[in-house]
């Protein structure tokens, strides 16, 4: 079982956070700019070390919203059933629709597989992973490229050996809360 390794500062700063809040409210008084883009910064700042530990960990669902085509189509998709799972050495990429057709049964493809290289990059003044990994699956290697916001919001860019690439937009999730439906896997 892996330990995740938790920094301290971001915690203290999002426990006074929690705390602080209450008490302010309370009394009625509203706050100001600046104290609202301290708390904001503080939030996103805890929200980065909470992404940090998950990429670290590999172990995170980016459940998309929505799907774009090489030609830059973007299509609102059900997040349930198109994501991209990594779980420590192993990982999947599945698109899906509501028609329920298709090889994996549920109306797109599913790619499952052994994760081979492991990039990951953190840039502290923005605020933002980086991520990229290929994944060896039976239906070929993919070249995975993921950019995460301390939002909780992320893009991932999937390159296959031929032509073209395909982006999930969405959100990540852990992988025991990610609510996910993954088909069949696709020979």
């Amino acid at each position: 079982m892996k330990t995740i390794k938790i920094n301290t500062a971001w915690l203290f700063s999002f426990l006074a956070i929690l705390l602080v809040t209450p008490s302010i409210n309370a009394q009625g008084n509203k706050l100001t700019k600046l104290e609202k883009k301290a708390a904001r910064n503080a939030i996103m700042t805890a929200n980065f070390y909470i992404l940090d530990s998950l990429i670290q960990a590999k172990s995170f669902v980016l459940k998309a919203d929505f799907l774009i085509d090489k030609y830059g189509q973007r299509i609102s998709v059900l997040s349930t059933v198109n994501f991209i799972k990594v779980n420590e050495s192993r990982g999947v990429l599945q698109t899906g629709s509501n028609s329920m057709f298709g090889s994996n049964g549920v109306g797109g493809v599913t790619a499952e597989g052994s994760i081979g290289s492991w990039e990951k990059d953190k840039n502290i003044k923005k605020l933002t992973h980086r991520v990229r990994f290929n994944l060896m699956t039976n239906l070929g290697i993919y070249d995975v490229t993921m950019n995460v916001s301390s939002d909780n919001y992320a893009t991932a860019t999937i390159r296959g050996l031929g032509p073209g690439n395909l982006t999930w937009q969405g959100h990540i999730a852990t992988v025991g809360n990610a609510r996910i439906f993954k088909g069949q896997n696709t020979y």
